[in-house]
């Protein structure tokens, strides 16, 4: 079991649940487009949202941010500047990203340590793909080992002052690198990871690539906290996170099974199925609904569903949990199990 970090009204690690983060792609000296894009990604379902600090008109606006969104963790993400992070800290962030490779000198990462202790703010040690240190990439190359190694040389950077309230990342574009990588990082260390598929693309692939990445190592236990790196809102981000932990059983949800269809299939079934997600949009108990093509395929493989319809040649059933409640004319089936869904969202 990984170590619990706090942050703020969050706790990672642990045996608490794995959380969404995302990041603002607004100007973080913009209060107004700060405001905004948090606001929208809190009510997506993100648990912590990061933004870039770089300057004073950045920290006086996080200030601000941080005084109005006291329910949801803010995380600075610094570069270079080490004076910085330690303002971050005074003014209140629940976390600071830091790369301690090049945030400076011991020096310079000891004074941020100390901050860190002095406010009770948690540190990401992040690295990537772009930010390996030179010794382990001469070493090792553009590979999980040297993204590793560079990683584990930050966590003990800090922790020769210390401190151990960390959290780590250690992303790559590629997908590969990047499960070896945590997986090496969940073998060596008692520290929560978040992990993700950096630069990952645009919506398309980069939700590919995001969900066999981040997937394959939730799997296995592995990773408390995640991120989706995608190109564009950042909304999108939260959406795809919160779908890939609703496919691994990690967030409750009311889940649709529907066949892909053959030539069995004489009704409109994706008009249904697109009813059928309208009616439990936004529900967050576990719950399984089934819209099926036929008799042949419907209450025998979705024998686990709570609630069930399979369409025949202008007939249809409803069955539950296998078993076949009643037969009617199709559009007959439709309401009555449209009525069914209904009713059982409500009283579960």
């Amino acid at each position: 079991m990984k170590k619990n970090v706090s942050l703020g009204s969050i706790e990672i690690g642990g045996n608490n649940a794995v959380s969404v983060q995302s990041m603002l792609n607004c100007p973080s000296s913009d209060f107004e487009a700060c405001q905004q894009q948090i606001r929208a990604l809190k009510s997506a379902g993100c648990d912590i949202i990061r933004l870039a600090v770089t300057d004073e008109k950045d920290l006086a606006c996080s200030k601000k941010l941080l005084a109005e969104f006291k329910d949801v963790p803010l995380v600075a993400d610094i570069q270079f500047d080490y004076r910085i992070a330690v303002k971050c800290c005074d003014i209140g962030f629940d976390k600071v990203r830091i790369n301690p490779g090049n945030i400076g000198g011991s020096d310079k990462v000891k004074a941020v340590v100390d901050a860190c202790k002095a406010n009770g703010t948690a540190i990401r040690v992040g690295v990537n793909s772009g930010s390996v240190e030179k010794e382990f990439a001469e070493k090792y190359g553009r590979s999980a080992r040297a993204l590793f190694e560079s990683a584990m040389k930050g966590v003990s950077l800090i922790e020769r002052y210390g401190f151990d309230d960390i959290v780590i990342s250690a992303k790559s574009s590629d997908v590969a690198t990047m499960i070896e990588t945590y997986r090496l990082l969940n073998d060596a260390c008692d520290y929560p990871l978040h992990i993700g598929v950096t630069e990952s693309g645009g919506v398309g692939m980069g939700n590919v690539k995001s969900a066999i990445g981040i997937g394959s190592l939730l799997a296995d236990g592995i990773g408390n906290t995640i991120r989706v790196s995608l190109t564009g809102d950042p909304v999108n981000e939260v959406y795809a996170a919160l779908d890939i932990l609703k496919a691994l059983k990690l967030r409750n949800y009311c889940e649709i099974v529907s066949c892909p269809t053959c030539s069995r299939c004489r009704y409109d079934m994706s008009a249904l199925v697109n009813e059928v997600e309208t009616l439990v949009k936004g529900v967050d108990k576990r719950l399984k609904i089934a819209v099926m093509g036929c008799v042949v395929n419907g209450p025998g493989e979705a024998s686990d569903a709570d609630i069930g319809i399979a369409g025949g040649n202008g007939r249809a059933v409803i069955f539950e949990k296998g078993k076949v409640l009643a037969t009617l004319e199709y559009e007959q089936a439709v309401a009555k199990f449209k009525q069914m869904v209904g009713e059982l969202i409500a009283n579960i």
